[in-house]
């Protein structure tokens, strides 16, 4: 479109701003509407245009013929953002996850999305990455060919920490990873995050009780734990590196003498 074309079809909105709408205010869009049309049909179509001379309704009826049907859908409008790819391969748009290619663990997307799609970009070129249709909340969606063949390291040496934390914490996870694979590794974390938060006594008492359910899954951890009084903690009483009493006794004497001593006034 030439800069004049583009003149020409801007100054239509402007002059409705300017004409019909200047200094006027409506409760609902309907009601600006009703009123657009009304002024459309008694003054817009019937004014005689200045630079060609005649109506424009006249001229609206020769170039009706030619016009095409409208789109069977509206225009969408995107949101857009940027998003960081996770250890999992996905990247997170409105708490609904979106796998990203092979290759882009760490580095940063360019993301818009509607209500019915999602697309990554390439921040670089520009170039459509994926396409996923819209995801629930807490939902994935992976193409088949972005999914792993065999176990990511990342993801092993995450099973190995759930391991050593502790038996039945360890098989909760694998229990994890063998229904959801990577989709699965925030959940894995979550639950290691639950031992550095509760203790890894108390976490694995609660993914028994998962296990013995039948619920190996994060939320059911998560909610064991927060629902279960947690045991206050206690002060050992006999530990090897915990002194004799009259120790500690001897070394704040000997500290209070030598501050005594050396911190003695002037009598000269």
């Amino acid at each position: 479109m030439t800069a004049f074309a583009k003149g020409k079809v801007e100054s239509g909105v402007a002059h409705a701003q300017k004409t019909p709408l200047k200094g006027k205010r409506f409760e609902s869009l309907e009601e600006a509407q009703a009123y657009l049309d009304h002024w459309e049909e008694h003054w817009a179509d019937t004014r005689i245009h200045g630079r060609t001379k005649r109506q424009v309704a006249a001229m609206f009826a020769e170039e009706k013929p030619f016009l095409q049907s409208l789109p069977l859908e509206p225009f969408r409008y995107y949101q857009y953002g940027k998003r960081t790819v996770h250890i999992d391969g996905c990247v997170e748009v409105e708490a609904a996850y979106y796998g990203a290619p092979p290759g882009w663990i760490g580095r940063q997307v360019d993301v818009q999305w509607d209500l019915m799609y999602v697309r990554l970009l390439d921040p670089r070129t520009g170039m459509l990455l994926r396409e996923h249709l819209q995801q629930k909340r807490g939902r994935h969606r992976i193409r088949p060919e972005d999914r792993p063949r065999r176990t990511p390291p990342h993801t092993l040496r995450l099973i190995a920490r759930a391991h050593k934390a502790g038996n039945n914490i360890g098989t909760v996870c694998d229990a994890i990873h063998h229904r959801q694979g990577e989709a699965g590794l925030r959940r894995i974390m979550g639950v290691l995050a639950l031992v550095k938060k509760y203790g890894c006594a108390a976490t694995e008492d609660a993914c028994a009780a998962a296990l013995e359910l039948g619920a190996s899954e994060y939320r059911f951890v998560r909610r064991y734990l927060e629902r279960s009084p947690q045991a206050p903690l206690t002060l050992r009483q006999v530990d090897p590196l915990i002194r004799e009493l009259v120790q500690y006794r001897d070394l704040i004497q000997q500290r209070i003498n030598f501050e005594e001593t050396n911190h003695e006034p002037d009598r000269t």
